[in-house]
């Protein structure tokens, strides 16, 4: 099972929202449960820089099924993932991914969102996964 394109839209549109109540510009990308993006949005004026880090970190949050600041405390010198971010042709390991689930709790995508703080994108991430809740 893979998200929708119509559950793709909705998440990007409630990250879309968030981003604007912050007073932030992003990238939020969206992948299906086979990490292909399905879903993607540049706010006008946000960093062009976060357009590859937005959609790694929607990848990354879905190879691991995890958000991607819990693979980020694990890789640190000495964790268990050390050095993890060079597979894969490049995985971003700080906040702003996040696993989307279905109503079963099966994953069926990720989305991944950057252009403010790490603290900033995990939010606006959330705000996109709970759209769908």
């Amino acid at each position: 099972m893979s998200i929708t394109l119509a559950q793709a839209e909705t998440a990007v549109q409630a990250a879309k929202v968030k981003a604007t109540e912050l007073g932030t510009l992003m990238n939020i990308a969206i992948v299906d449960a086979g990490a292909n993006l399905t879903a993607f949005a540049h706010m006008d004026g946000a960093w062009l820089g976060s357009i590859d880090i937005s959609q790694k970190k929607a990848r990354t949050a879905r190879y691991f099924d995890m958000p991607t600041g819990e693979i980020g405390k694990l890789s640190q010198p000495g964790g268990s993932l050390y050095n993890i971010e060079h597979s894969n042709g490049g995985l971003i390991t700080f906040p702003g991914g996040i696993p989307i689930k279905n109503a079963d709790g099966d994953i069926i995508g990720a989305i991944g969102v950057s252009g403010s703080t790490v603290e900033n994108d995990h939010i606006v991430a959330q705000a996109g996964v709970d759209a769908l809740g």
